[in-house]
């Protein structure tokens, strides 16, 4: 459970991290401003003619190829993604290969999607595509290869990317798909070292055009990557993410205003502009979404991976192998060790969760309560955003998301959303204050309820340096936390200024004070009790661990959902050359995506014989290609 909202919720404001390369982001701020900011509708998307900001001196010249809007409408109808897909997914069908088009940097499953109907969709039409190179001096003359323009250039781009063996597949694909409308792409497989490095590569915008990919959040963040002071330069220090250098001052305000504002509907309708407006100016070709691919014996039911959903066994309670009172689930690494708030590996957390479920679900990339009676929401009174009164010395988030005393000089977000300078005297601004309750009845494998005072541990191990946790991010943010006595649950309030999108999703994790509450923090992670076998207080509680060899769970006479499908659960520890035939000879019931490398003949086969079930899920990653708009 911990990954537990305590250290990524701030994670999941931004849309994604380069794969290989560090995340980066900025805090959201508070705006009373209007949730979208309506102008009227342009006859012409703009062409990026002009610099981003006139008193910049670097990056300011137009790319003379890829500075034409046209150009980048051509290749986008010039792109054929579906033979792309097919390229490294040969073996999804049909229908699940079409379900990873991507159309905007959204994918199509989110919450946040505008819809195929709202925004400008570039179906392969090739022919569309060399009609706008006409129109934009690029012509193919009789016997010609490649376009030229009046003066005799060629019609040529550097298009780089890693030397991944998925990414020269697609890649190869595309060149060729670009050289029928009469495109020229020179290819460079760098290293990932240099194409991700801190100094290098997409850190200094050395491309032209630029493969990679993104991994998606259940929040869509993304104004690090589209908002246009965050256009990575010389002068700023390269800070920013959006290396292509697009500036369009319509989404740059509503890509602000969909991190800013507290309210869904409001959030949705300024990333549906975004995304038109992303669509209409095209400084990226949004590809496909990456798969993720899970297998399970024919007879397993109540096996349910959902697109957005981080762990797998959101509902493991609901598995069930016919004929059989054990499940077994196969793992090609083992757990280090289930205190999960200094071992983050995925395996430990799943291994962690099916005695300790997450209090909430992202099924779909939308939050749902689980273990809490609702998620508090500003719409259902669970949360409540106060104006409030702060002077000098009260810790505060700045303009920037800093974590600051407050102090003369500092600049705040006022109630209004105004970024102001504090002067001295007092400023009003905006505190989230939230009610979290855990449900009735939710109890320990040993029979003691769960209380408030197991999350009031669960905080104090949080924010003790000598736990071995990390990150104090959550820790830093909070005002205050009030444990209920009247009910299991606490009221959270965060320092003034903190105005997250995800206000709602539960902070504190849930630790038995009955068992642990004396232990020092500077001895959990070496406590058997917290590395080896927690108390449960989920489906299944956690009975033998035989290092090297596998985990067994048994049914959790008190789990307040009542008596799991399967009464035995078991994680089994393979090794990557043994898992499939185990999964095939029945030894071994599931694999799942951190245990298998994707859908192969091998697997195909065997669900065409009846002896399995495949599921091939749009993960959160996702593959594109930017387009660099201004030269240096």
């Amino acid at each position: 459970m911990l990954r537990n909202r305590l250290f990524f919720v701030m994670g999941l404001l931004v849309i994604a991290s380069v794969i290989l390369s560090a995340c980066g982001g900025t805090a959201p701020v508070a705006t009373d401003a209007p949730a979208v900011v309506e102008e009227p509708a342009m006859t012409e998307a703009p062409a990026m003619t002009e610099a981003p900001a006139a008193e910049q001196s670097s990056f300011t010249t137009p790319h003379p190829i890829l500075g034409d809007l046209r150009v980048r409408q051509a290749l986008s109808y010039c792109t054929n993604k579906l033979d792309l897909i097919k390229s490294v997914y040969p073996l999804l069908t049909e229908e699940e290969q079409a379900s990873l088009v991507m159309n905007t940097f959204i994918p199509r499953a989110h919450w946040a999607y505008a819809g195929d109907e709202n925004v400008t969709v570039y179906e392969y039409d090739p022919a569309k595509g060399a009609a706008l190179l006409d129109e934009a001096g690029w012509t193919l003359a009789d016997g010609a290869d490649f376009r030229t323009n009046a003066a005799g250039d060629q019609l040529s781009l550097k298009f780089t990317t890693t030397s991944a063996a998925f990414r020269q597949t697609w890649a190869a694909i595309w060149e060729a798909q670009m050289a029928e409308c009469g495109v020229q792409i020179i290819r460079l497989h760098a290293p990932a070292s240099w194409w991700f490095g801190d100094t290098t590569g997409l850190a200094r915008r050395d491309y032209e055009l630029g493969a990679f990919a993104w991994v998606g959040q259940a929040d869509p963040g993304g104004q690090t990557l589209y908002a246009c002071d965050q256009i990575p330069l010389p002068e700023n220090g390269w800070a920013g993410q959006n290396a292509m250098g697009w500036c369009n001052q319509l989404a740059s305000t509503n890509i602000k205003l969909a991190n800013n504002t507290l309210i869904k509907d409001d959030r949705i309708a300024a990333y549906t502009i975004v995304q038109q407006e992303f669509a209409k100016d095209v400084p990226s070709i949004p590809l496909f979404n990456r798969t993720e691919t899970f297998a399970t014996a024919a007879d397993l039911t109540g096996f349910a991976p959902f697109p957005g959903q981080e762990y797998y066994n959101y509902n493991v309670q609901e598995w069930a192998k016919a004929g059989s009172d054990t499940v077994v689930l196969g793992f090609t690494q083992e757990p280090a060790s289930l205190f999960t708030l200094v071992e983050d590996a995925f395996v430990a957390n799943i291994a962690y969760q099916i005695a300790r479920p997450a209090q909430e679900t992202h099924l779909n990339y939308d939050f749902k309560a689980s273990l809490v009676k609702e998620l508090p929401t500003l719409e259902n009174g669970g949360t409540t955003n106060n104006d409030v009164e702060v002077s000098e010395g009260t810790k505060v988030v700045d303009a920037d998301g800093n974590v600051v005393d407050l102090a003369p000089g500092v600049f705040v977000l006022n109630a209004a959303g105004e970024r102001v300078e504090f002067t001295g005297g007092t400023v009003t601004m905006k505190q989230l204050t939230s009610r979290f309750e855990i449900i009735d009845g939710l109890t320990w494998e040993d029979g003691t309820p769960v209380s408030s005072a197991d999350l009031e541990l669960g905080k104090t191990v949080s924010c003790d340096p000598e736990s071995g946790a990390t990150s104090f991010i959550i820790c830093d943010k909070t005002a205050s936390t009030e444990f209920l006595t009247d009910a299991v649950g606490y009221i959270h309030t965060w320092v003034p200024g903190v105005q997250d999108p995800l206000y709602f999703v539960p902070v504190w994790p849930i630790y038995p004070s009955h068992q642990l509450g004396d232990l020092p923090a500077k001895d959990w992670a070496t406590d058997p009790r917290v590395a080896e076998k927690p108390l449960a207080y989920g489906p299944y509680k956690l009975v033998e661990w035989v290092k090297g060899e596998k985990m067994v769970f048994a049914a959790n006479e008190y789990w307040v959902g009542g008596a799991p499908a399967s009464p035995n659960f078991v994680i089994q520890f393979v090794t990557p050359e043994s898992a499939e035939g185990l999964l095939l000879s029945g030894e071994v019931d599931i694999l799942a995506s951190e245990s298998l490398a994707g859908l192969n003949e091998t697997l195909k086969a065997a669900e065409e014989a009846g002896k399995i079930v495949t599921y091939t899920e749009a993960g959160g990653t996702w593959e594109h290609i930017d387009i660099q708009l201004f030269l240096r």
